[in-house]
Formats: structure tokens, C-alpha cells, sequence
């Protein structure tokens, strides 16, 4: 069974109605720019410093993965989270794991794009100036 755990974000919105603006690679991490619905001027940021596994896909086909498999801990509208025992986690090869033991499945969920994150650090949330090179 999957287990999230809802970690602390900087600002409450609407996840359903929000997506992903932008993803940049940056050096061994990645930071990504997600849409505060009703609000044209900002974004939420999170970013990463190492980061080893990274992993888009829309809300439905993720909706339906764990289909046959409970979980708990979702909360309505959240958008980030820690989450264990996931079969997005199984499937990484135990390579992975051993080298990178400190490593943890985060997972950030809009209505339309969600992210997935294997990374040795926790994510950093911040609000941002959303500019024209930011939409």
C-alpha cells in the first residue's frame, strides 16, 4: 500500500486546477515551476539538488496506476508529498537504492501534470515572481 505523507508547502491553492509551467535541469538537481491558480504573478518553485530519477505524466494515467493497490494519507487539494511504498518506487532497480540509500520518492500532484521526484534531499518550496519568461 502507498503511503503519503502531506509535507508543509508555502501557500494553500486549489491543486485541481493547477499544472506544471516549467521543468529546468539544473546541475545534479532540477526545480520546477508550478501554476497558483487565480494568481498570474506567481509560481510555486520547488527545487531539488540531487536529484536521480524524474518522472511527468498526466493526472489520469497516474490515477489508475495504483488502481488494484490502496492508499493512504491523500488529502484533497494538497499538492506535495513523501510518499512510500509506491510502485513508481518498486520499479527503480536496486542499484539505485543501495547506492543511493538516502534516497526518497516525492511526488507533486496538479489536475492536469504531476511530478515525481527520486531524490537524495528534501524539496525546497518557494513562491516566485511568475515573469514573461516564466508562463
Amino acid at each position: 500500500m502507498s503511503r503519503y505523507l502531506a509535507l508543509a508547502q508555502p501557500v494553500a491553492f486549489k491543486t485541481s486546477l493547477s499544472d506544471l509551467i516549467t521543468l529546468t535541469w539544473e546541475d545534479q538537481g532540477v526545480s520546477a515551476d508550478f501554476a497558483i491558480p487565480g494568481d498570474a504573478s506567481r509560481a510555486l518553485t520547488v527545487q531539488f539538488d540531487r536529484t536521480h530519477v524524474v518522472r511527468i505524466l498526466d493526472e489520469m494515467p497516474l490515477s489508475t496506476e495504483n488502481l488494484n493497490t490502496p492508499s493512504e494519507g491523500l488529502v484533497a487539494e494538497h499538492f506535495a508529498y513523501l510518499v512510500e511504498d509506491s510502485r513508481f518506487w518498486k520499479s527503480q532497480s536496486e542499484a539505485l537504492k543501495l547506492v543511493h540509500s538516502n534516497a526518497r520518492h516525492y511526488r507533486f500532484v496538479t489536475g492536469w501534470t504531476c511530478l515525481d521526484v527520486i531524490s537524495d534531499e528534501k524539496p525546497v518550496m518557494i513562491v516566485t515572481a511568475r515573469g514573461p519568461s516564466r508562463r
